[in-house]
């Protein structure tokens, strides 16, 4: 069986799990084993197990080559727990495995995990605030429309826009926004951009929209000083200065400005353990429990970087400023302190790179229900958070320029063409009104059909013009693009009218 690249989407933690009980059910050797005296089909032991396991995930492009040995034992154990294996005697249900040569086989049951599927829907558009809305309000009385007595020229001035010949405008000032509505337009645009750059439908399943703060989002984008760290306005939520002390002094070890140089072996792992021990002890991930799906939802685009570190980028401007401050401080601090030559090693047994993964990823990402994979999913997410931490967790500047021109053009006075009548002195109504048919054919006939007759008796009488050119005029091809068929037809015995007029002017 072929491993599969598990995308963006809903669920993507269940998919995962199942396309890892498949991959291993399809590729663990089963064979006899012997076990006090006796023998057992279609079994495998433990060390094999977390072998075969290890190899696996290592070469799956979901999790890849960083996952431990130690990582994939605890991921066996998870196996028994949920019954995706059973020792030989049939028992399961406690996380007993250990990476030894104790007998195991698969129960014949399926341990494949059960998702709701997602209603097949439209693409969903989150829509934006309408300004040009007027705000609620207790409803207007009916306003009285009056008929508008209009000259030629005046008739001349409405068919002609009507055809597209006079480009007539007005400005139209908008109503003005306030603060609530511009951080609405930043949440708005926001989740829009998102939902785009994950390929997804709607955002529904992997983000409670209601749980993200607008305020948050705008602090974020502007409150930031010349590195792009957030600046907090609330002081009390900053990190404590012994903390910020000890990380300084491991990022630029041996060179400690704010401590005493060490006078013992071991210093600066007890610094470190420090350090650990402080983001260990948070009641919530730095990625806060909200908004785990829609980072392991990103996981899911890491084979096309780009795109991952610009779900990142936006991904992480939702979170409240103090998390993404103190998600800044830490990502930048194992960043560099795995760089660090002269940083002698933190662990015996791992790399220091390795050991940042293991002893922070839990403080940076997890769910609030356990989940199987929880510690392979925020390993694989805090990897890539190390190697691209500059780009992430910067603002993103396409998305500030959209949004920053979108405000500047809804608070600019907009030139709006303007439909017939005008240049009328009363105000349009807000609202349809109802009229009797009675109404509706003396206001066709004092709106059109007087007009024409107007223009057709200014043709007849002025003298500029020749006779030929009048009959010109006269013609029904050209009175076709000043009115409608209807108004034609009903004119046409008074163009008969004037052209027998004309007839007799001119034989006098």
């Amino acid at each position: 069986m072929e491993p599969r690249l598990v995308g963006p989407g809903p669920y993507r933690a269940t998919r995962l799990w199942n396309e890892i009980i498949e991959l291993f059910r399809a590729g663990m050797p089963l064979r006899k084993h012997r076990c006090r005296f006796k023998s057992y089909e279609r079994c495998f032991k433990a060390s094999e197990a977390v072998e075969c396991l290890h190899e696996l995930l290592g070469s799956n492009q979901n999790f890849g080559p960083e996952v431990t040995r130690d990582q994939t034992v605890k991921l066996l154990k998870k196996f028994l727990k949920n019954h995706v294996i059973e020792d030989i005697k049939g028992r399961w249900g406690k996380e007993d495995f250990e990476d030894d040569g104790r007998l195991y086989r698969f129960p014949p049951s399926s341990p494949l995990k059960s998702y709701p599927k997602k209603p097949s829907c439209g693409k969903e558009v989150i829509k934006f605030p309408d300004w040009n809305e007027p705000r609620a309000g207790p409803s207007q009385e009916p306003i009285p429309v009056k008929s508008i007595a209009m000259n030629s020229e005046m008739w001349y001035k409405r068919h002609s826009i009507a055809i597209g010949e006079v480009p007539a405008c007005k400005l139209v000032f908008r109503r003005e926004l306030t603060q609530t509505n511009i951080e609405e337009i930043w949440k708005s645009m926001t989740l829009s951009r998102l939902q785009k750059v994950l390929g997804l439908d709607s955002l529904d399943e992997v983000l409670d929209a209601k749980l993200v703060n607008s305020k948050h989002i705008v602090q974020n984008v502007y409150n930031v000083n010349k590195q792009g760290i957030v600046t907090l306005e609330d002081k009390s939520k900053e990190l404590p200065h012994w903390i910020l002390s000890a990380m300084k002094c491991l990022v630029n070890w041996p060179s400690c400005s704010d401590l005493k140089q060490p006078t013992y072996s071991g210093f600066e792992r007890d610094v470190f353990k420090t350090i650990v021990d402080y983001f260990s002890q948070m009641k919530e991930p730095l990625l806060t429990f909200n908004f785990f799906d829609i980072f392991v939802s990103v996981l899911g685009l890491l084979q096309k970087p780009s795109k991952a570190v610009e779900a990142l980028q936006i991904s992480c401007l939702l979170l409240p400023p103090e998390n993404r401050k103190r998600l800044q401080l830490l990502v930048r601090m194992m960043a560099r302190i795995s760089l660090n030559q002269d940083l002698p090693r933190l662990s015996e047994s791992v790399r220091t790179r390795t050991l940042m993964v293991q002893a922070f990823s839990r403080c940076i990402l997890c769910s609030k229900d356990e989940i199987d994979l929880d510690e392979l999913l925020a390993a694989k997410l805090v990897s890539f958070l190390m190697d691209n931490y500059q780009e992430i967790l910067n603002v993103p500047s396409a998305l500030k320029s959209s949004i920053e021109d979108h405000v500047v053009h809804l608070q600019r006075v907009q030139i709006k063409h303007a439909g017939a009548d005008s240049d009328a002195t009363l105000p349009p109504p807000s609202f349809c009104h109802q009229i009797t048919p009675g109404e509706f054919e003396y206001q066709r006939a004092s709106g059109s059909q007087e007009p024409l007759a107007a223009l057709l008796e200014e043709i007849v009488m002025n003298k500029e013009i020749s006779v030929k050119d009048k009959k010109k005029k006269l013609n029904f091809r050209n009175l076709t693009l000043k009115c409608t068929e209807y108004d034609f037809l009903a004119l046409k015995p008074k163009r008969c009218y004037f052209l027998k007029k004309l007839n007799r002017n001119h034989q006098y």
